[in-house]
């Protein structure tokens, strides 16, 4: 009981000093990893009918049969379904950024909660979280992967395994930023590989991607078959984030 105490008024302490801030503007909020109420109503949060392979919102209702967008039919995804949590852009844009580029790992858990509600539909037991991979050059510059941040996070909601080094980037890409469907595909082609040491984990087993956004699904595609290939049942994939066309 004296040490619930101390740790209570270490914890009322810490609030004193550090108030939780809403993770959008820094406004006060009620408790920690929160937005406040402006900034939830302008994040894009995807919610109603989507693609079943991507997550991209789909007008209409669902009639209980398998949807999918027009780029999904265009083009045939290894994976067997997809989800992602939010729409990039506006302020859901602005925190991806932050959480890849801006050392605003406090993102990760949150973001997770909202990933973990987005993928409901497609998890199952047994299965084996994997973050997307990073090439070591990167990862040195950058000091962290994000993905591997949600996955661990993803897990911790979950509790499904992770496997944090699963795949490996065996060639480094150039930036993708900007560039076509075509072009994306064709610098991903052979990749990325599964780890010679973690082949054994995935053997007939169902995987689940974790990525922070997906644009052409190129990056997806390339941690997929390498997954199938070594030997995996069946690939999901989880976005923070999915790149839509604007209507």
């Amino acid at each position: 009981m004296e040490n619930r105490a101390i740790l209570q008024r270490l914890q009322t302490a810490v609030a004193l000093l550090y108030p939780p801030r809403c993770l959008g503007c820094g406004t006060m909020v009620e408790s920690d990893f929160g937005l406040c109420g402006p900034c939830w109503r302008d994040t894009p949060f995807i919610a109603g009918t989507v693609c079943d392979a991507c997550g991209v919102p789909l007008p209409g209702a669902e009639d209980g049969h398998r949807l999918e967008c027009d780029d999904c039919m265009d083009r045939p995804r290894p994976w067997a379904q997809g989800r992602a949590a939010l729409l990039y852009k506006d302020r859901a844009r602005r925190m991806v950024l932050a959480l890849k580029h801006g050392d605003r790992g406090e993102l990760a858990r949150p973001a997770a909660l909202w990933m973990a509600r987005a993928a409901r539909p497609l998890l199952r037991e047994g299965m084996l979280l994997a973050p997307v991979p990073l090439h070591w050059t990167r990862l040195v510059r950058r000091r962290y992967n994000q993905s591997a941040l949600l996955a661990q996070h993803l897990a911790a909601q979950t509790g499904l395994a992770q496997c944090p080094d699963l795949l490996v980037r065996v060639r480094r890409t150039r930036v993708l930023d900007g560039k076509g469907a075509a072009q994306r595909f064709a610098d991903l082609d052979g990749a990325v590989r599964v780890h010679p040491g973690r082949r054994h984990r995935i053997a007939g087993r169902t995987v689940l991607l974790v990525d922070d956004v997906m644009t052409s699904g190129a990056t997806f595609s390339a941690c997929a078959n390498a997954c199938l290939e070594a030997g995996a049942a069946e690939v999901r994939v989880i976005a923070l984030a999915r790149v839509a066309k604007e209507p």
